[in-house]
């Protein structure tokens, strides 16, 4: 689970593609992910070979049972971890993941840590997975710096909303759910090779899942674990142009190019976030203060955030009122 109410030495994580492939690349694994936006059969084709989907969802204490469907399986013979601090599920759902993919290609910490961790139970396998010190400075790598802290100055508590991220995968030839809140993976239906495969089977799961919070809920993000698409997109241009097959070549080229927008795209944000705004902030207001215009920047923020909670207060939505 993620929340803000504790300092357990792992950040917030966002949901998105971009940071969730900068973790794989950190750990030396050839995947990326992607955004789901739907879970038709063609959606989940384009992203084949899919290993996992990675599920987040607004967690409550009345959240819905995942094993409504299946069964949990105690016995469960491949990695599974328990998560045992806050804000660790990204991290501890992506190693879920996988660590259940079979002739994984990963870096020497990750290997040695799947092989260290064989045999444990998922408590103290959670507990070895969040003490390592490069594996929680790969998590926070993507958190924004904070050069100014609340605590000590008398702030009102107020409760956060909290998300967590589990795993959806085959193994076995059942689709596995694996929650690091759980005691153990909850084993789903069985699927057939042929066909959508697992996924269909996956969608059956998800989308029942959902249709348990109140209709238009917008709580929840979907990612798919797929296999780098660049270099099988790279080959298929040098066979098209070895045929002299131009249309192909030109539907090839575009993918590419596609691919890299989006490489670009994720390096720029990730850069953003990375980046210590404090500096820029202060020389605006520095800026203000010289120019006498703070004082009418003050006033407009208070009147702006006071239109902001009104609209809140008549949605029935909680705001801070620091």
């Amino acid at each position: 689970m993620s929340t803000g109410e504790e300092n357990s030495g792992w950040n917030l994580t966002e949901s998105d593609p971009g940071v969730f492939t900068e973790l794989l690349k950190s750990l030396g694994v050839p995947m990326v992910f992607d955004d789901l936006y739907s879970l038709d059969p063609p959606t989940l084709a384009a992203h084949q070979p899919l290993h996992a989907l990675i599920f987040l969802f607004k967690w409550t204490s009345d959240s819905p049972d995942p094993t409504s469907g299946g069964t949990y399986d105690s016995d469960f013979p491949g990695f599974f971890a328990h998560q045992v601090v806050n804000n660790a599920c990204a991290t501890l759902a992506v190693l879920n993941a996988l660590g259940n993919i079979p002739s994984l290609k990963s870096g020497q910490p990750l290997g040695e840590l799947f092989n260290f961790t064989q045999g444990m139970d998922p408590q103290t396998r959670g507990m070895v997975v969040t003490s390592a010190d490069w594996l929680r400075e790969c998590h926070n790598s993507l958190t924004p710096p904070s050069a100014i802290s609340l605590d000590g100055i008398g702030l009102s508590k107020t409760s956060e909303d909290a998300y967590h991220f589990i795993v959806y995968l085959p193994f076995m030839g059942c689709v596995y759910e694996l929650d690091g809140l759980k005691a153990s993976p909850v084993r789903h239906s069985a699927y057939e090779e042929k066909g959508e495969g697992w996924a269909g089977k996956a969608r059956e799961v998800i989308e029942s899942r959902i249709s348990t919070y109140p209709p238009g809920s917008l709580e929840f993000s979907l990612l798919a674990l797929h296999d780098d698409p660049l270099p099988a997109l790279r080959e298929q241009l040098v066979v098209a142009q070895t045929t002299g097959d131009q249309p192909l070549v030109a539907q090839q080229m575009q993918k590419i190019s596609d691919e890299n927008v989006k490489r670009e795209r994720w390096a720029f944000e990730n850069a953003l976030r990375r980046h210590n705004h404090m500096g820029l902030m202060h020389a605006l207001l520095k800026l203000l203060a010289k120019t006498n215009k703070l004082d009418a920047a003050k006033e407009g923020a208070k009147t702006r955030m006071t239109e902001r909670r009104e609209k809140a207060k008549a949605k029935g939505e909680a705001m801070d009122e620091e």
